[in-house]
């Protein structure tokens, strides 16, 4: 199954996603790439049947101006209602505290995060996006979130001196399917065998394979 994933910001530079990623594609996924949110597009989107948002809100590495417009976050917004997946994953949060229309969609959105520490990653047991995971802890950006909606299913907390956040949630969107999962700024957390389960559930879950 061929995914779109969007990455590459000011801050999280697209080689980490797309090392982070490469393991999935020996589960049957190909990811094509947009690295410049100026070669977005709801045509190009709406081809896929799931798309990674792995971008805050900068068009690009290089340019910080903001990408999320309006109409943008209303075409996300459709395009899940319509019955397609969207997997937000780290910054894929973060920067959009005042784009109301995504922000509902992703039910949630990065607060702040203090510096980097050791984070325990905690998947709920017995939860179906969890399954085949286990907890661990790498140092990470460990970010705080505000979750807006108190209906979403949340499988995943995030632990540290810092206190407890929610980790990872699902919630639905029309006939179509929202998951986000916050850890990540490290290469380190996306390679771990247990996060890379985390990151197939999610994505099988989110193309509607499972």
């Amino acid at each position: 199954m061929r995914i779109l994933a969007i990455c590459d910001d000011i801050w999280h530079p697209a080689r980490v996603v797309r090392r982070g990623l490469a393991e999935l594609e020996k589960s049957g996924f190909e990811f094509d790439w947009i690295e410049n949110a100026n070669q977005w597009s709801v045509e190009r989107m709406t081809a896929y049947p799931a798309v990674i948002l792995s971008k805050s809100n900068n068009i690009s590495s290089t340019d910080e101006s903001p990408w999320m417009a309006e109409n943008v976050q209303q075409a996300f917004l459709n395009y899940v209602k319509n019955g397609n997946g969207l997997l937000a994953l780290h910054s894929g949060t973060a920067g959009y505290e005042q784009a109301a229309v995504l922000r509902a969609l992703l039910g949630g959105v990065f607060r702040e995060h203090p510096d980097q520490c050791p984070v325990k990653v905690e998947p709920l047991a017995d939860h179906h996006l969890s399954d085949g995971s286990q907890a661990f802890t790498l140092v990470d950006e460990h970010y705080q979130m505000d979750l807006d909606d108190q209906q979403a299913d949340v499988f995943l907390k995030t632990k540290s001196e810092h206190g407890t956040q929610p980790g990872g949630w699902r919630r639905y969107e029309g006939d179509g399917r929202v998951c986000v999962l916050t850890p990540g700024h490290n290469l380190e957390v996306w390679q771990h065998p247990a996060y890379q389960r985390l990151l197939l559930n999610a994505l099988r879950w989110c193309s509607k394979i499972s």
